[in-house]
């Protein structure tokens, strides 16, 4: 092309650095004594650590992150194992001593940009043919970071416009590393055709350059290839990069944040989240889901209907049992759930229609329960079952507020012409009975009673010496189910009947 390069010569680099040949070896116990940074608190790297930057990055929590790796090499000429094997598709392989170092930080003040150093994690292509990871911490100064044994969360206090929140952040221990890093996923993740076929700038020239023709110039990539080709080669786009399609972004997304798991051999079942294998194929769309999370019909990917696909509800929400990914998460990416919903919706089918509301959505209540459902639109009706079966046309229409007075499950779906009915809303209800409570006799000779009823409701008091002539004797209404009642004329009776009347 006549474009100058990012890089045009690499430097020497022993293999590992400063680092054990497996797990087993001893560990550096600081970041500065593996040897990638030069001058550890300004984070300057060693020279021969290349910068690398992915098209579709993995979501962590909204930390900025910064890459680099190293590839053994004694100078030329270059031999296998100072190389690394390319492919156009798949996965590439790295030379055993090869060091991915991945640093991250996270603006704790949103009004000035203010950020902390957490940690930086390495991995090793080790000297048996797999991986291992290792995260250093960072201290409060920046002077140096510790190495972690184990896994560690962190409450982070973050400054915004409405005040200051708190965000739990993960370290991950060696064996978490090796949840994501796996055989099956290459041991490697993000390092790839599809993840570098973009432009960096390199910072030792300057030069903006694509990565794939800046480490093939290196002599790093066998086979090498022709850099005009490089364009015809796959590549994945940000979530922010409007100039592609709702489709491609969504799949690049999975691919970063899911492919590590969801791929044939791997831990995630159901459909294959890897950007190289056709959507038609990736069991994604339409594929009724494996675990429905209790939601009726429930598909990975439901075209037009994003409360059936249980795909977009597991990004939406960072509940442990049910977020994805489950490791080291614990913000929504927000974002991505936009993006994401917005394909879903832009596919070929009939729309759905959204669940109706329930208000109070389930609980537990003294005597009944007032009970509200709305619509998602003000054309579609709704119906709705007692005993949790999904309701059809057959059951309960609604039409005005319900009084429930015993213990049931409350579910209801939206029809409406022209959608396919919503995926069905359920709430569980406990009605307690109404029950006193006596507390006894106070200093002044006055019996008092607690009483459990329905809030806002007014309720007398009646007493009786004889079960047949009732005398009001106290009125009130509580604005929560707690009643209290006083009998001032208690003392010295033999004996007393107390029953409640509502007017």
């Amino acid at each position: 092309s006549g474009l100058p390069y990012g890089l045009t010569a690499r430097i020497p680099a022993p293999a590992y650095f400063n680092m054990p040949a497996t797990s087993a070896g001893a560990l550096p116990l600081l970041i500065s004594q593996t040897g990638v940074f030069t001058n550890t608190p300004n984070l300057n790297t060693a020279g021969a650590l290349i910068p690398y930057d992915v098209n579709s990055p993995l979501w962590s929590d909204a930390a900025l992150k910064s890459r680099w790796f190293v590839v053994p090499n004694n100078g030329t000429a270059y031999t296998p194992d100072e190389q690394i094997g390319f492919a156009t598709n798949g996965d590439w392989s790295f030379p055993a001593g090869t060091v991915f170092v991945k640093h991250f930080e996270l603006v704790t003040n949103e009004l000035t940009g203010a950020k902390r150093r957490l940690e930086t994690r390495l991995l090793v292509r080790d000297a048996i043919g797999a991986v291992y990871g290792v995260t250093y911490k960072w201290r409060a100064d920046n002077s140096d970071a510790d190495l972690l044994a184990t896994s560690l969360s962190e409450d982070i206090s973050i400054t915004n416009a409405s005040g200051v929140r708190t965000q739990t952040w993960y370290y991950p221990s060696p064996a978490d590393c090796l949840t994501c890093h796996t055989p099956q996923a290459g041991y490697v993740l993000g390092v790839n055709t599809r993840q570098l076929n973009g432009n960096v700038t390199y910072p030792a020239t300057g030069n903006s350059d694509n990565q794939l023709r800046t480490l093939n110039r290196l002599g790093l990539l066998n086979p090498a290839f022709n850099e005009t080709n490089i364009s015809g080669y796959a590549k994945m786009f940000s979530l922010t990069n409007t100039g592609a399609s709702l489709e491609l972004r969504s799949r690049s997304y999975l691919d970063a944040n899911c492919a590590q798991c969801h791929r044939p051999g791997g831990q995630g079942i159901t459909f294959d989240a890897r950007f190289d294998t056709p959507l038609a194929s990736q069991n994604i769309v339409g594929t009724l889901a494996s675990s429905s999370l209790g939601i009726d019909n429930a598909h990975v990917v439901q075209p037009k209907d994003i409360w059936r696909s249980v795909l977009h509800i597991r990004m939406n929400t960072a509940t442990n049992a049910y977020k994805m990914p489950p490791l080291a998460r614990s913000l929504i990416d927000s974002n991505a759930v936009q993006i994401v919903g917005d394909w879903i919706n832009s596919l070929s089918g009939t729309p759905a229609l959204a669940p109706p509301s329930i208000t109070p959505n389930g609980g537990t209540f003294t005597a009944l329960a007032n009970v509200t459902l709305a619509a998602p639109n003000t054309n579609s009706i709704i119906y709705f079952t007692f005993d949790n079966s999904l309701p059809t046309t057959n059951s309960f229409l609604y039409a005005t507020p319900l009084s429930l007075t015993s213990n049931l499950t409350l579910t209801a779906s939206a029809f409406a012409t022209g959608y396919v009915n919503s995926a069905t809303a359920s709430a569980l209800f406990t009605i307690q009975p109404m029950q006193f409570t006596t507390l006894g006799f106070a200093t002044n000779g006055e019996f008092q009673l607690n009483f459990l009823g329905v809030p806002g409701q007014t309720y007398v008091l009646q007493g009786s010496s004889n079960l047949v002539n009732w005398v009001p004797l106290n009125t009130n209404v509580a604005a929560t189910n707690l009643f209290q009642f006083t009998d001032p004329g208690a003392g010295g009776l033999p004996h007393r009947f107390y029953r409640v009347f509502k007017p």
